[in-house]
């Protein structure tokens, strides 16, 4: 730049000197102005297309973390079970050491009842005819 005005200057009166610097000066400044324009306009576009990347990114980040949820929901329902399976095992296993019936148990003896019951009935319904027998010889 200081090449460029020493070539200008040469065979200039001072107040064309002036007048170049002026009009150098005057450029300088129509310069910065259109940077500031264009740092403002590209600012607004920067910042836009900033949060039109950052809307994609979220939206990207929140599928990665809702996968990332299922799976770890998965497997913690997964281990879930199985601890309950061994809590269900070792306390069958401590109920049956103590020697508590277990439903199965139970349920087995209640159908068991039931056969009984009707058997006594049956045998019941087979004695009474013998009773009225028996008492009508007396």
């Amino acid at each position: 730049m200081v090449k460029k005005l020493k070539v200008l200057a040469e065979g200039k009166s001072d107040s064309e000197l002036a007048a170049l610097i002026k009009n150098s000066a005057n450029q300088i400044w129509l310069a910065g102005l259109g940077a500031f324009a264009v740092a403002q306009e590209e600012g607004v576009k920067t910042f836009e297309n900033l949060v039109k990347h950052g809307e994609a990114i979220q939206g990207r980040a929140k599928k990665v973390a809702d996968e990332k949820f299922t799976d770890v929901k998965a497997q913690a329902t997964g281990q879930w079970d199985k601890l309950e399976q061994v809590f269900e095992e070792r306390v069958g296993r401590a109920l049956h050491a103590l020697n508590v019936p277990t439903k199965k148990d139970i349920e087995h003896l209640s159908r068991r009842v039931t056969e009984l019951t009707q058997e006594v009935k049956k045998l019941e319904a087979e004695v009474e005819p013998h009773k009225a027998t028996a008492k009508a010889a007396k």
